[in-house]
């Protein structure tokens, strides 16, 4: 068993909004926490903290109490981070919802978490709407935060903050929906004390101080946004200028403009930092770090991207169910560690390398890297488990409190690890998961698909783009077009088949799993 080379954090036995702002200092308190980025907007930490406190009590006056779920359904604006807060505050459950779900995905999800309320913005709303009603929410339930009676209104009706009394260790905070190692998506509830334990572990990993402006395009549904962007910039004290979408010309635009020394990235990001030629075009020269996560960086891009900018760069790993970090390269390592590496494992955390076949465990070999095998982690950061399912909890959760990640990891003689394969069958498209299972199912409800197989294919660009395997019905004259606009209308964009291949039988086992090794390079035309 592999531990932290770092000692111990101590994990304060708090909620997460004493952790983040009990202690808000007078100083802290005039500090800006938020910066609208299309907007200039700021907001300062004690004008943040205030409507949290009131979010909190107009969500007690209607009804909400600890036990509930909300669902959080929003791009990165300012606003999100009074809604999320606001709602733990209440003792209530954030369920955070991909803002480019389709109402039936949404739906799903709001039926599966059994959220009672919506807040959503203008440009989703439409979208909130009518998942709301297909979940059989009752009428009123959907509130537009921009809207005249949205937000504003809510923090001017002045109620106080309920009076409530949780236990970190068990009350659920947050229920952002994972893959995990396989199938449709699930609510992993994260405790109070999942949250806060990361936060205490990462902070001092990642060297954000409060003279600090990070940049947040990388989604707050996203548990690496709702984490490592929102809630350690805020615990860090640092600013946070919002950025609802990516777009590479406002990306680079507000680095410039907003003076940002730090930024979170995914591989995707990275690749366009390396290469495009309109980087050139823009003064980046306050940027002094950058982390990439969510899916694994190569070493040559990463190089590159710290090269053209002149910048250090850090990669760290992680996973919804882990509140998401375990491993990261401290900024004091950076010297040492390959950017190749997903770095070490952080304060409060342990780790095996499983030898999938045997199951034993495998040893550092000081000579070099260690043998794979599956990485399983064990801290304080673990989740709860699965919403409504134990059988997923107890197939990823062991009795020692050991997850199973499903990913392919080795360790290397400085204590560095690697991700090299996925024991899993997700697709990484641009860090988003994407579950072949749903692709599968979704495929086979089409009238002139016989049976389908999704597999993950190389992309320069995303990483991973989902491809399709299909079989047509006899007869069928479905092209290639036609299999990709069918998913495009029932999935989010980063859920759309991409590439599609014709065969006569999709290849499976025995006992009739799909041979996915077997269609990597299968296909016609």
């Amino acid at each position: 068993m592999f531990r932290s080379p770092f000692p111990d954090e101590t994990i304060p036995d708090q909620s997460v909004f004493d952790f983040l702002f009990g202690d808000l200092s007078e100083a802290d308190a005039a500090r800006v926490a938020l910066v609208d980025g299309p907007s200039g907007a700021e907001t300062t930490y004690g004008a943040l903290r205030q409507q949290v406190l009131l979010f909190a009590g107009a969500l007690a006056a209607r009804g909400i109490a600890p036990g509930d779920v909300v669902a959080v359904h929003s791009p990165n604006v300012p606003a999100f981070a009074t809604v999320f807060h606001g709602t733990l505050r209440a003792g209530a459950a954030a369920s955070t919802v991909n803002a480019l779900y389709t109402a039936e995905e949404m739906a799903r999800q709001l039926r599966a978490s059994h959220s009672k309320l919506v807040f959503t913005v203008s440009p989703l709303a439409e979208t909130a709407r009518a998942a709301a009603a297909e979940a059989g929410l009752a009428p009123g339930s959907v509130i537009v935060l921009d809207a005249e009676d949205g937000l504003r209104a809510m923090l001017q009706e002045g109620h106080a903050a309920p009076d409530v009394t949780i236990d970190p260790a068990t009350q659920v905070a947050a229920i952002p929906y994972s893959s995990g190692t396989t199938g449709f998506a699930k609510g992993v509830q994260l405790s109070h004390r999942n949250l806060v334990a990361n936060v205490a572990q990462c902070r001092n990993m990642l060297d954000i101080t409060p003279d600090d402006r990070v940049l947040a395009f990388l989604p707050f549904f996203h548990i690496y946004g709702m984490t490592v962007l929102l809630n350690i910039a805020l615990q860090r004290r640092a600013t946070l200028v919002t950025m609802p979408r990516f777009d590479l010309t406002q990306f680079l635009q507000l680095i410039q403009d907003q003076r940002i020394t730090f930024v979170f990235i995914a591989p995707p990001v990275a690749v366009a930092l390396a290469k495009h030629p309109m980087v050139e075009d823009f003064d980046l020269s306050t940027v002094r770090g950058m982390m990439s996560g969510a899916a694994p960086l190569d070493e040559a891009l990463g190089d590159a991207v710290a090269a053209r900018l002149g910048i250090t760069m850090q990669q760290g790993y992680g996973m919804s169910e882990l509140s998401p970090v375990s491993h990261v390269m401290p900024g004091h390592l950076l010297d040492t560690l390959s950017i190749g590496t997903v770095g070490v494992l952080i304060p409060n955390q342990e780790a095996k390398i499983v030898d999938i076949d045997s199951g034993q465990e495998i040893e550092k070999d000081p000579s070099g890297p260690s043998a794979t095998g599956e990485l399983w982690v064990r801290g304080p950061n673990v989740m709860l488990g699965y919403l409504d399912d134990p059988e997923a909890t107890a197939h990823t959760i062991d009795a020692d409190g050991f997850l199973h990640t499903g990913d392919i990891a080795l360790i290397n003689p400085d204590d560095s690890f690697q991700i090299v394969d996925r024991l899993k069958e997700l697709i990484k498209y641009k860090g988003y998961q994407v579950a072949p299972a749903e692709l599968e199912a979704l495929l086979l409800t089409h009238p002139e698909i016989d049976d389908a197989a999704v597999v993950a294919a190389a992309d320069e660009e995303s990483g991973e783009i989902p491809k399709a395997f299909v079989v047509r019905h006899p007869g069928s004259t479905i092209d290639e077009d036609g299999v990709m606009a069918f998913v495009a209308e029932h999935v989010a964009p980063h859920k759309k088949v991409r590439a599609v291949a014709f065969i006569d039988a999709v290849p499976k086992s025995s006992s009739g799993k799909i041979l996915r090794k077997d269609l990597k390079g299968a296909g016609r035309p």
